[in-house]
């Protein structure tokens, strides 16, 4: 139990009342990272059971850039400051045309959420300005909190954040456990929602670094499932130029969580 004591104080989990059946390395779960040749790891927390499982440990202490995870935080600050007025509202597209089309027109906040559309939030965070954010940063000690400039600190190696620290973050999110006001949390909660079924109810945010070396990929939030709430978090890297991040990561989250018992609505 040591071993696993800083993981459980992250997420807020007694340790002293966590029995040792409750934490488990999944190392099983390697054949889903071995399948794409990808470093990796993945940590998933059944809040009603007070049971954890992580694949990869080591990994997952390690600090990344959060790439466009960070736009969680980044609506929160925005629409808490009012920067971001409400999940409709528009930022006008700045004629500069970019690699994902879907990103070169006129987006409100929760299509630019959903698209994880870059020049949206980094005009987010200009408006918000480095003072107030970095307040918000010290505030809830994301990460290592540094900003360098305002509005590529969370995509240039600047700030970084390991995945037990991402699992903590949106467990308090769900939770309303961040000094943030409860519309405020409720309404990012809402716009993270990407797939509902009657079995259950998929949050999440993904994030994707890609450079001229690797490739890094994000996705982190919650299933829900009978209103019990699991989260988890998925990080990977791969130095393929080829590896199709945006459908692969999610095929290894969908898998994990399907061997671990979810999308059946019985958990």
């Amino acid at each position: 139990m040591k071993r696993f004591g800083w993981i459980l104080l992250v997420i807020g989990v007694s340790l002293a009342a966590c029995a040792p059946n409750n934490v488990k390395e999944e190392k099983d779960w390697e054949k889903y990272f071995a399948q794409y040749k990808v470093e990796g790891t993945f940590m998933l927390f059944n809040n009603s059971k007070g049971q954890f499982r992580v694949y990869n440990l080591d990994r997952a202490k390690q600090r990344f850039q959060p790439a466009s995870t960070f736009k969680i935080f980044n609506s929160l600050v925005g629409l808490q400051t009012g920067v971001i007025k409400d999940t409709s509202m528009v930022i006008p597209w700045d004629g500069v045309t970019r690699r994902f089309p879907s990103w070169n027109q006129d987006l409100s906040m929760q299509q630019a959420f959903k698209l994880s559309a870059i020049p949206y939030y980094q005009e987010v965070a200009r408006r918000i300005g480095k003072q107030t954010m970095q307040l918000w940063l010290d505030s809830i000690k994301y990460g290592n909190m540094k900003i360098s400039r305002i509005d590529t600190f969370w995509l240039d190696n600047s700030l970084l954040i390991s995945p037990d620290e991402e699992l903590g973050f949106v467990k308090k999110l769900y939770f309303d456990q961040l000094p943030f006001a409860k519309t405020t949390m409720k309404t990012v909660r809402d716009v993270m929602l990407m797939e509902k079924t009657p079995q259950y109810s998929l949050y999440y945010k993904t994030g994707w670094d890609f450079n001229d070396v690797k490739q890094l990929g994000w996705i982190v939030g919650w299933i829900e499932e009978n209103r019990h709430p699991t989260f988890f978090v998925l990080n990977i890297e791969t130095e393929d130029p080829n590896f199709d991040m945006s459908k692969n990561r999610m095929t290894i989250l969908r898998n994990i969580l399907t061997d671990a018992g979810y999308f059946k609505g019985e958990m």
